[in-house]
């Protein structure tokens, strides 16, 4: 499979937050490839988006938002869980899109739902932020099956209630199958 480049995250982060349903995160821990479909995604995106850590600037948390396309922004919630966000559009516009479910299909099935979670089982930390998924190395994202819009359920954020009017976006986007 072809590992997504930078000109695909140099998009509209709506665009891109759907059309990265039915891709797949790769995860490289030790030798050993984890390739799971992702099934949830949310945007977030410029200065003016209430729920996006960058509606306060240019603080040293959300610098990485302001960065190029194409890397990794992971953070920590509640002192114990990792998100992992993709930056997304042009350099010096702040937008991500948080990787929130994915499916992994090997052997066995298994199913892992929340942004913290994820990232707990695929091993994504903070050493990883700023890391360019657009190389083939530790953790990257590919193309994957083609999904129509009718299998795209747009829903609002979660967990952003202190966002006032932006917490009615529907820029939360799950796989209905």
């Amino acid at each position: 499979m072809l590992v997504l480049k930078k000109s695909f995250y140099n998009q509209n982060t709506l665009k891109i937050a759907q059309e990265l349903l039915g891709c797949f995160l790769v995860r490289k821990i030790h030798g050993k490839i984890i390739k799971a479909k992702i099934t949830e995604t949310e945007a977030y995106m410029g200065t003016d988006d209430l729920a996006s850590h960058a509606s306060k600037g240019r603080t040293p948390r959300a610098e990485l938002m302001f960065d190029e396309a194409g890397k990794a922004y992971i953070y920590m919630i509640y002192g114990m869980y990792h998100c992992l966000n993709i930056v997304t559009e042009k350099k010096d516009f702040p937008a991500a899109v948080l990787i929130r479910g994915i499916k992994i299909e090997n052997i066995e099935y298994k199913k892992t739902n929340g942004p913290g979670k994820l990232c707990k089982f695929l091993q994504i930390d903070r050493r990883l932020n700023g890391w360019d998924i657009t190389k083939k190395d530790k953790l990257w994202i590919e193309q994957g099956i083609k999904i129509k819009k009718s299998q795209i359920v747009k829903n609002k954020r979660i967990g952003i209630d202190y966002a006032k009017h932006c917490k009615e976006y529907l820029w939360r986007f799950t796989l209905s199958c």
